[in-house]
């Protein structure tokens, strides 16, 4: 009876081997031969085409380094190293003839990232000035959208002007590094588009150097080249405007800082904003 009892749980425990043999086993490895590769964290997905990590393998562009970022050259976009008051570089500004990228990276923890923090207090300091500000699912996962005041700036009626702002930001591998947009790549679609790719062209250089989290990674201005204060902006390029604190951060944008403003008073196209 004993035996019998044994038999009957040596049979069904083959026979539960069995199944999960044939369930699990085969399944098992067509899901890791057909799936692609699952994201280390949930931001990378938005990143898949770029910016990029220097461990990660980026497509070759020509790039100029300066130490924490290594930015895309590429013909008719001007590349301007930004200082804050003291000289101390913090931050980088792609312009076209009617478009402005200002760079930041910053270092953050290495289990999550800062850019949905830093969104929540970019969206009180812009409110805080009087602003508009939208969320709006980008290219590179949310981002906010916004209507600045222009210190200064009226218009006949004397009501508030103000300058359409995208602030993108990309958490990668224990960095962020944000964006500002201005002028006609936050409003028009072609433009949104040119400026996005470089963007994605960007390498980001984080370095081994333990840093506390949304600390200004170091860039260095290559020998020879000028600062921003020092260079014409160029035709049509959007002019710089009050600058709140980059969140968290304690570093403060001289007029072309990622964090400022543009001063035009009006769209790209020329259509006026005014905040409500």
């Amino acid at each position: 009876m004993f035996g019998r009892r044994g038999k009957k749980k040596e049979t069904a425990r083959s026979a539960r081997a069995r199944e999960a043999e044939r369930v699990i086993g085969p399944s098992a490895e067509d899901t890791s031969a057909s799936a692609p590769p699952e994201p280390a964290k949930e931001a990378d997905r938005y990143r898949a085409l770029g910016p990029w990590d220097a461990s990660e393998d980026a497509p070759e562009a020509q790039r100029m380094d300066l130490g924490a970022l290594r930015v895309p050259v590429v013909p008719g976009t001007g590349i301007q190293v930004n200082s804050a008051r003291g000289g101390r570089p913090i931050g980088v500004t792609l312009h076209t003839q009617r478009t402005a990228l200002q760079l930041q990276p910053f270092s953050a923890p290495k289990s999550s990232g800062v850019w949905e923090e830093m969104r929540e207090e970019l969206r009180s300091q812009v409110t805080a000035q009087g602003g508009k500000v939208e969320d709006f699912d980008g290219t590179f996962g949310p981002e906010l959208r916004a209507v600045i005041p222009v210190a200064g700036k009226k218009d006949d009626q004397g009501r508030q002007l103000g300058e359409r702002v995208r602030y993108i930001g990309v958490d990668g591998p224990r960095w962020v590094l944000f964006g500002v947009i201005r002028g006609e790549g936050a409003v028009k679609p072609e433009a949104m588009a040119g400026v996005e790719e470089l963007f994605q062209k960007i390498v980001v250089v984080r370095g081994e150097t333990p840093m506390p989290p949304r600390e200004l990674l170091p860039i260095v201005i290559p020998p020879g080249a000028v600062r921003n204060d020092q260079q014409d902006a160029g035709p049509g390029a959007p002019q710089a405007g009050t600058a709140p604190a980059v969140p968290g951060t304690g570093v403060q944008a001289d007029g072309a800082g990622p964090a400022g403003s543009a001063g035009a008073g009006s769209d790209a196209d020329g259509s006026e904003n005014r905040p409500n």
